[in-house]
């Protein structure tokens, strides 16, 4: 089976390199493993000096998330740390929910979809699902794209009014990152124009070669603008610009259900 996987994107250390971040990213690299580690071997693994690890893992321990095994030297995740996994898969029924309906329309239609949102001048997939399908483009949750060149942010970009889209689109560059990709102003606002008089927005080709996405919003409660979105994405020889229009039903009906499963989860999140 052939795929293009796209990785996460690695931050700057300058970004992440605070003592939350570090402790979080030994978490993680606690979660990954399946076998207790030394303190050494952890200090390998994120490229940081012993003594620093040493104290994040006395405080990890300290607070039960961590703790060592029978002959001192190793370590594994504790007993706080697995409630805490536990809790989080049993009490995740919202964004259980949500993969549901992405699984229905990749079950559909046969192809990769997805749920994005904006942050800050770019959009981040929240989830995704993957088709079966031999060759497919691979993002991971938690990817980013930029703005312009992707369907979602078209459509986040066409709802805004237009000083706020200016206010943004001034400190973003319009980037080329294939030869497709919207790089003038004047021909990114016809482009959105015409996304607001079609209700959807397509990427064709404009963020990764040889990958169309079709997206639509998700409707939000009234009065307010929506900032989420959910995408199909296809190799162009499976979905041409021309065809885009027949995933609309399905990603319609996606919408719908997503923005019922929001409005149903938000009482819960008022009430915390």
């Amino acid at each position: 089976m052939q795929s293009l996987d796209i990785p996460p994107p690695v931050h700057s250390a300058g970004a992440a390199d605070t003592p939350l971040a570090r402790l979080f990213g030994l978490l993680e690299a606690v979660a990954g493993r399946d076998q207790p580690f030394t303190l050494q071997s952890m200090a390998v693994e994120l490229g940081l000096p012993k003594p620093t690890v040493h104290r994040m893992l006395a405080q990890l321990e300290q607070a039960a998330l961590l703790q060592r095994q029978g002959d001192a030297r190793h370590y594994a995740a504790g007993l706080r740390l697995r409630r805490l996994a536990e809790q989080i898969m049993l009490n995740d029924s919202f964004n259980g929910a949500r993969r549901m309906v992405l699984r229905s329309v990749v079950q559909e239609l046969g192809e990769s979809c997805n749920i994005t949102a904006l942050a800050g001048s770019e959009v981040v997939y929240l989830d995704r699902v993957e088709t079966a399908a031999p060759l497919r483009f691979y993002l991971h949750p938690g990817s980013r794209v930029p703005v312009h060149c992707s369907a979602s942010g078209k459509l986040m970009l066409a709802q805004m009014k237009p000083a706020q889209r200016r206010r943004l689109l001034d400190h973003v560059p319009l980037d080329a990152y294939t030869g497709a990709t919207i790089t003038e102003p004047a021909v990114l606002e016809r482009e959105l124009d015409q996304v607001r008089e079609q209700g959807y927005a397509l990427d064709r080709e404009e963020f990764l070669p040889g990958l169309l996405c079709v997206a639509v919003a998700v409707p939000a409660e009234p009065g307010r603008l929506s900032n989420l979105c959910v995408a199909v994405q296809a190799p162009v020889m499976r979905l041409s610009p021309e065809r885009a229009p027949q995933v609309l039903p399905a990603l319609r009906r996606a919408a719908e259900a997503l923005a019922r499963i929001e409005a149903d989860a938000m009482p819960r999140a008022h009430r915390a």
